[in-house]
C-alpha cells in the first residue's frame, strides 16, 4: 500500500523504513495541505501529527484514501464527517503520554510558582540577588483538575504527592477512583470558584470550544493560576490576555495555544490555499502572551519524552499494520 507520513521528523522517517518493502512509504517534514495533499494524491493511508487541517477540501484530494492513522490521541484536526461518509477509517494513538503530559503540567505550576526561569536568566547574566523571586508552596493548595481521563487521573495522584487538596471535574465521575485517591468532584463553577490552580485536560469538541472565557474567568479565584496543556480551543485567549493584564490571575502556563499552525510559522497565513478566515485577533493574542513575565508558554511540547514518541510511533506503526491485515484497531470512525 502506498503510504504518506507528514511532519516527520528524521527518526520517524527512520522507524517508518519498518513498514518496508511490504509497503511504499512517503514521509515530509511539511504539514498535510492542499498542495502537499495533491502531490501525494495516490496514497492509501496518510499518517499527520497535529499540525495538519485535514479538512474536505485537502482530504478530496486523496483519491484513493483508506486510512488516516493520526500519531496524536487527539483528532480534532481531521474533518471526522467527511471522513465517515467516504469510508475512510481514523485510528489514533490512545494513552501515550498519561505520564508524560502530567509531569509537564508540574513542571508548568513549579515554573510559575518559584519562577524558575526568572530566576535562571537572571544567574546566567551573573546576578544572584533574589528580589522578586518569592513563590509559593503548592503543599495545601486547592487544584481542579477539569476532565478526570486517564491524563487527569495521572496529574492527581502527582498532586496528591505535594499534599494538594484535589477537586476533579467530569461528566462521568469515578467515585471508586475519587476513594481511592482522596479527591472529591464538583461542578466546574464550583471547582473554578475554590481553586488556587486550575488545570485543564478535556479534549477539543464543539463543547469544550472556549470552555474557559470571560465568565470562567471572572469566577476564578483572585490570585489563582491557570494551566493549559489539553488544545489551545479550549482556552478564550483574548479574555486571558484581559485576566492577566488586570492581574486577577497570578499567572498561567500552556502548553497549547489556539492557531498553533500559523504560529509555527506564520507564512502560512498568506498561503493561497490557508483559510480564508484567520482569526487575528486570537493571533496577536497569543504573542500578548509569550510577553507577560508571568505566563510560562511552551511549544506544543508536553508530550515530547522519549518514553512517549516511542509509543507514538510503534503504535501508528501497529495501527497501519493492522489495517493492512484487515483488522484495524484504535479506530475512532469506521465506515
Amino acid at each position: 500500500m502506498k503510504i504518506a507520513v507528514f511532519e516527520a521528523e528524521q527518526w520517524e522517517h527512520e522507524a517508518c523504513l519498518r513498514l518496508t518493502p511490504a509497503h511504499e512509504v512517503s514521509c515530509t517534514r511539511g504539514i498535510v495541505n492542499e498542495s502537499a495533499a495533491s502531490d501525494h494524491a495516490g496514497a492509501e493511508i496518510v499518517s499527520p501529527f497535529v499540525y495538519s487541517r485535514l479538512d474536505a477540501r485537502v482530504l478530496s484530494r486523496f483519491a484513493h484514501l483508506k486510512l488516516i492513522a493520526t500519531r496524536s490521541t487527539g483528532y480534532d484536526h481531521i474533518d471526522l464527517g467527511y471522513c465517515q461518509s467516504r469510508g475512510i477509517i481514523v485510528c489514533n494513538v490512545p494513552g501515550y503520554g498519561d505520564s508524560t503530559v502530567a509531569e509537564h503540567v508540574f513542571a508548568l505550576l513549579l515554573g510559575l510558582a518559584r519562577k524558575i526561569a526568572d530566576a535562571a536568566e537572571r544567574t546566567r547574566r551573573g546576578r544572584f540577588d533574589q528580589a522578586g523571586l518569592r513563590g509559593f508552596e503548592l503543599k495545601d493548595k486547592t487544584i481542579a483538575v477539569i476532565g478526570a481521563g486517564r491524563i487527569g487521573m495521572r496529574v492527581i495522584e502527582i498532586a496528591q504527592g505535594f499534599a494538594m487538596h484535589v477537586i476533579a471535574v467530569d461528566d462521568r465521575p469515578d467515585e471508586t477512583a475519587a476513594r481511592r485517591l482522596g479527591f472529591r468532584y464538583a461542578s466546574l463553577d464550583a471547582a473554578l470558584a475554590e481553586a488556587d490552580i486550575v488545570t485543564l485536560h478535556v479534549p477539543a469538541t464543539p463543547q469544550t470550544q472556549g470552555l474557559v472565557s470571560e465568565r470562567e474567568l471572572a469566577l476564578m479565584k483572585p490570585g489563582a493560576v491557570l494551566l493549559n496543556t489539553a488544545r489551545g480551543s479550549v482556552v478564550d485567549v483574548e479574555a486571558l490576555v484581559r485576566a492577566l493584564a488586570e492581574g486577577r490571575l497570578a499567572g498561567a502556563g500552556l502548553d497549547v495555544l489556539p492557531r498553533e499552525p500559523q504560529l509555527r510559522e506564520e507564512a502560512e497565513i498568506f498561503r493561497a490555499d490557508s483559510e480564508s478566515s484567520i482569526d487575528l485577533k486570537a493571533l496577536v493574542a497569543n504573542h500578548v502572551l509569550l510577553r507577560f513575565p508571568n505566563v510560562l508558554v511552551t511549544p506544543h511540547n508536553a508530550y515530547n519524552t522519549t518514553e512517549a514518541i516511542a509509543r507514538i510511533i510503534d503504535t501508528t506503526l501497529a495501527n497501519i499494520e493492522a489495517f493492512a491485515r484487515g483488522t484495524p484497531q484504535n479506530v475512532v470512525v469506521a465506515p
